[in-house]
């Protein structure tokens, strides 16, 4: 293994071991709420996740969300966020965007 690897793979320990936890927290957290009250989808420190089922739509208007000029938006499955390539395509003027 080079140098190089040897220094990235704590790293991907340190950022694999995040993303577990916080899978796994968000999962306990909706398991914990009585069954008529899981809504599968909310925030676990500040970072967003839904588990609903991901339909063609809800990925579509995640991906290319004309409605925002954010770039990263929460994901259409799964935890953490997603690029939402519409505002590369069309840029909106500095004046336009909310504060």
């Amino acid at each position: 293994m080079s140098k190089k690897n040897k220094r990235i793979a704590p790293l991907r320990v340190v950022m694999g071991a995040a993303a577990a936890s916080l899978l796994g927290g968000a999962i306990a957290q909706e398991l914990r709420r009585p069954l008529n009250e899981r809504t599968w989808h909310g925030t676990i420190a500040g970072v967003p996740y839904d588990f609903r089922r991901p339909t063609p739509e809800k990925i579509r208007s995640t991906n290319w969300n004309k409605n925002t000029a954010r770039v990263l938006v929460p994901r259409a499955f799964g935890v953490g966020w997603t690029v939402n390539f519409y505002p590369f395509v069309h840029p909106q003027p500095e004046d336009s965007l909310p504060e």
